[in-house]
């Protein structure tokens, strides 16, 4: 079963950038397609953005359309979220996700530690 290890959050102020990086593990990275999640305090997981297993075709829910853009890189087993424009209400603990089918699965994901992003007005 594939692991996932999130990194890169942190705190910013409103209109602050940070990328956070998913890297892979235990798994042929290639062989899926990957999705950001998030959660806010007292809320479920969220869709957030996807990428196929080429790359080449990308989705993300539309408060983060235009703002964040997600990437992968299958030599570093790694997918990047790099969000920009950031907003006091993309405040969460940010999750990886994989899964072979492409836009990828809402549901039934088995969630790591995250990352926290928080940001300050």
């Amino acid at each position: 079963q594939i692991q996932l290890v999130e990194s890169g959050g942190g705190l910013v102020q409103t209109g602050g950038s940070l990328r956070l990086s998913c890297t892979a593990s235990g798994g042929t990275f290639s062989y899926y397609a990957m999705g950001w999640f998030r959660q806010a305090p007292g809320e479920e997981h969220k869709f957030v953005a996807s990428i196929s297993r080429s790359g080449r075709s990308t989705y993300y829910t539309d408060n983060v359309r235009g703002r964040f853009t997600i990437s992968r890189d299958d030599a570093k087993n790694t997918v990047y979220l790099r969000m920009n424009s950031l907003k006091p209400e993309d405040s969460a603990v940010y999750f990886c996700a994989a899964d072979p089918n492409f836009p990828i699965s809402m549901t039934g994901h088995n969630w790591g530690q995250g990352t926290q992003v928080t940001v300050s007005s």
